[in-house]
């Protein structure tokens, strides 16, 4: 499976977000407006990304929710029909969570650049640094992290869907 290194961080301003991504020297890639279907599985998670104007993707991904800079093992599947298979992952597994975002991409190096608005939760940039878990991945989120601004306290260390569901119990949605 090939692996990432992520980080998402609350960040209240995406204009500041946006100047730094430019000022690092990242390249925009465009937005996206996204539905991300995560089903209840025994281990990682499972979840079929929909995006318009885009092909649907079956994405399945395993991660340690320890500390702020977290590598992720992922498998992607383009889906063809993604209706009728979020119906067959619904019926055999349950939906545990949906996640509404508009995404802003923006390309750095090895590096993706998400400026998140997700729906009911809030403004989030989220970087993934691709190509394995090698010395220069860390290297280079070391410098999104400086050129972002990006503090320990910021970071959140879940998922999009785990704060849908905790602010579901919590009565919040």
């Amino acid at each position: 499976m090939p692996t990432n290194l992520e980080l998402k961080a609350r960040y209240p301003s995406p204009h500041k977000a946006h100047e730094c991504a430019v000022a690092c020297g990242a390249v925009r890639h465009g937005t996206l407006i996204q539905q991300d279907t995560y089903f209840r599985v025994p281990r990682g998670r499972l979840k079929l990304r929909e995006a318009e104007g885009e092909t649907a993707e079956l994405i399945y991904y395993e991660r340690s929710e320890e500390g702020t800079e977290r590598w992720s093992r992922f498998t992607r599947e383009p889906v063809g029909e993604p209706g009728g298979l979020a119906h067959v992952l619904k019926d055999a597994f349950g939906v545990l969570a949906v996640v509404r975002k508009r995404r802003e991409l923006y390309l750095f190096r090895d590096a993706r650049i998400h400026i998140d608005d997700v729906e009911g939760l809030g403004a989030f940039v989220e970087f993934e640094v691709t190509g394995g878990e090698t010395p220069a991945a860390l290297a280079t989120m070391r410098e999104l992290r400086e050129a972002f601004g990006i503090c320990d306290d910021s970071v959140i260390k879940v998922s999009y869907s785990d704060m849908i569901l905790a602010k579901r119990i919590s009565g919040g949605a």
